[in-house]
């Protein structure tokens, strides 16, 4: 018997009840983060089913939620997501399996940085454009000046797979939540789910701007860049106390999840 995703009988059964065995708050993480799996899927912000989206399991040390390796974006729920540790060590009784080598970066960060609840990694081809610019990401305009001074660089090393990398990678975001992998992509992470995304939202939007205008670095005499005094104070205006813009966000996206299909509660 072959059901949706291609799961076997066996393999649903195997999944089955995983509400049952897991903490109310745990199943909570589960749910906004497989939400957050399908937001991802419906941008258009996945790579077929490449890359992660990691997060922290509650009240757990050193365990975290992530995809099944083999299910695309808009196939992953609650139930499905794989509990490991940070060595990438399979925690669940589940038929499913991860992508190890793109585990290297999320567990970078999760290990050290306790205070990141979630991690999420893309490869537009927004973001890669960028990635690719010596300048980076230009404080261009208002959706970008959010980020001004906020966002970590790290060179490219190859693929993520060398675990020395790790102490690298977190020198490179230190303190932030945004980090351009050079000539690889974005990241950013959050204290919740919810601000992770809204972060990733935002910088992807600022990254195809800048593509689409063309500009490549900021002396080109072309663009018109706001002053120094003017990029600090819209900084400012949009990172108001701290606060996470993602919660304020999060339920009207999530009607949203559930008007398409609400399987990502399953």
């Amino acid at each position: 018997m072959v059901t949706r995703m291609g799961e076997t009988y066996d393999e649903l059964v195997q999944v089955h009840g995983v509400r049952d065995r897991v903490s109310a708050e745990e199943w909570k993480v589960r749910v906004n983060l497989a939400a957050c799996y399908r937001m991802v899927w419906e941008y258009g912000w996945h790579h077929l089913n490449l890359n992660h989206i990691s997060a922290r399991v509650p009240g757990k040390e050193g365990q975290v939620l992530l995809n099944p390796y083999g299910p695309m974006y808009n196939e992953v729920t609650a139930s499905n997501l794989v509990k490991v540790d940070l060595d990438g060590n399979v925690l669940d009784e589940t038929p499913y399996h991860i992508n190890k080598a793109g585990y290297t970066i999320h567990s970078a960060i999760h290990a050290a940085r306790n205070n990141v609840a979630c991690v999420l990694h893309t490869h537009t081809p927004a973001g890669i454009a960028v990635s690719t610019l010596k300048c980076g990401l230009l404080p261009l305009h208002q959706e970008a000046l959010r980020f001004y001074g906020g966002i970590g660089y790290h060179n490219y090393e190859g693929v993520s797979l060398e675990l020395e990398e790790r102490e690298r990678l977190v020198e490179s975001l230190g303190d932030r939540n945004v980090l351009i992998l050079r000539n690889h992509g974005l990241l950013t992470c959050g204290r919740t789910i919810s601000e992770a995304f809204v972060l990733m939202y935002h910088l992807e939007r600022s990254c195809e701007a800048q593509i689409m205008a063309g500009a490549i670095k900021e002396d080109d005499n072309v663009h018109i860049f706001p002053s120094e005094s003017v990029r600090e104070n819209a900084r400012a205006q949009t990172n108001l106390d701290g606060r996470n813009a993602g919660e304020l966000r999060w339920p009207a996206l999530m009607r949203w999840m559930e008007h398409i299909d609400p399987s990502f509660r399953d």
